[in-house]
């Protein structure tokens, strides 16, 4: 049997990614802002910019009602239960159904209580099937982005069929919301997915403004876009990055918080850490993502209502919370795209 070692691929390997050289090929960027990021210089002279993001999937999840093999089992409280092939898992439906039932409605009800716009990464298929849901948000001057038309993992689809899904997202948050998404997140994307998402836009004459599959920083950041090599009209893509970390589903991870005194904990050290930086000189981005069957649940939902009350607890116009779309436009006019810089 070989040893680890005999398997590592020889020094100066060639790429082995099939996407090389294509519209696919994304570049990585290690090295970022480095010791000296820019000065955010967010409205106000707030310093920091918090973003809420709420994750609104339930009805679009794995279900043989959806025409899925086997149903969801991923994320809900029993979440390492396996699904059956070809039956219904009622407990794993109902379980999301406290999400679009009781869960989205204890967070917007709280996040209006307090004058804090939120973002939501809508599935389109589940705003389809809770359509109040859609208009609520509309009418609370919350942001609908878009968490791509079903809520499953796009690695292995098709490229054409992901293309389909994409353009179908569209044309649903346009009739729902009166307009396409501004914003998009994928979270279990495919490595076409980046690719796709700028296609689509451009072939609909849509603006896409932000895209946010990455946790690379803390602050917004530019990336060239493979299909616009060469091209004096290049727009490049803004990348708004997003969070695990400072995420609900920690409570359904081995590793996370256990506890809704834990989870407020580690937001706190995360907004001190960042609200620290930005009274030193270097405004930061914090975002926060929840499930409304997570965070949603009665028990967890303190976590998150001690923490909205802790930032209204700080001084009036050092904390910014605000839409994703508004931290986009803002990073836009202040750092506009420049070719092969972030």
């Amino acid at each position: 049997m070989a040893s680890p070692q005999s398997q590592a691929p020889p020094l100066d390997a060639a790429n082995l990614d099939p996407h090389a050289g294509t519209k696919y090929d994304f570049p990585r960027n290690l090295i970022g802002y480095g010791r000296h990021p820019p000065n955010a210089q967010w409205p106000g002279g707030a310093k920091i910019a918090v973003s809420f993001v709420i994750n609104y999937e339930e009805g679009a999840e794995r279900s043989v009602l959806n025409g899925d093999e086997v149903s969801e089992s991923f994320l809900w409280e029993q979440s390492d239960r396996s699904g059956r092939p070809g039956e219904r898992a009622l407990n794993a439906e109902s379980d999301y159904e406290y999400g679009s039932r009781v869960g989205i409605w204890r967070l917007l009800n709280l996040f209006e209580a307090h004058s804090m716009p939120i973002t939501t990464y809508a599935v389109g298929q589940a705003l389809e099937k809770n359509p109040d849901v859609a208009k609520a948000l509309k009418a609370g001057g919350h942001e609908v982005a878009s968490h791509a038309y079903r809520w499953i993992d796009y690695h292995s689809m098709p490229e054409k069929l992901e293309k389909e899904y994409l353009v179908r997202q569209m044309e649903v948050l346009k009739r729902l919301t009166g307009n396409y998404p501004e914003g998009w997140y994928y979270g279990r994307l495919s490595p076409r997915s980046r690719a796709l998402v700028h296609e689509v836009y451009r072939e609909l004459e849509a603006p896409l403004v932000w895209e946010s599959d990455s946790y690379a920083d803390d602050l917004p950041y530019w990336t060239d876009v493979p299909a616009e090599a060469g091209s004096a009209q290049a727009e490049g893509m803004l990348m708004v990055p997003y969070t695990y970390d400072n995420n609900d589903l920690k409570f359904h991870s081995a590793t996370g918080a256990f506890s809704p005194e834990a989870f407020f904990e580690y937001l706190k050290a995360a907004f001190d850490t960042l609200l620290d930086e930005g009274r030193a000189g270097t405004p930061k981005m914090m975002t926060i993502g929840l499930h409304c069957r997570i965070i949603g649940k009665p028990g967890r939902f303190q976590a998150l209502k001690k923490f909205v009350e802790y930032l209204d607890s700080k001084p009036q116009g050092e904390v910014w919370v605000t839409r994703r779309i508004d931290i986009a436009r803002h990073w836009r006019q202040k750092f506009p795209y420049q070719q092969g810089k972030i």
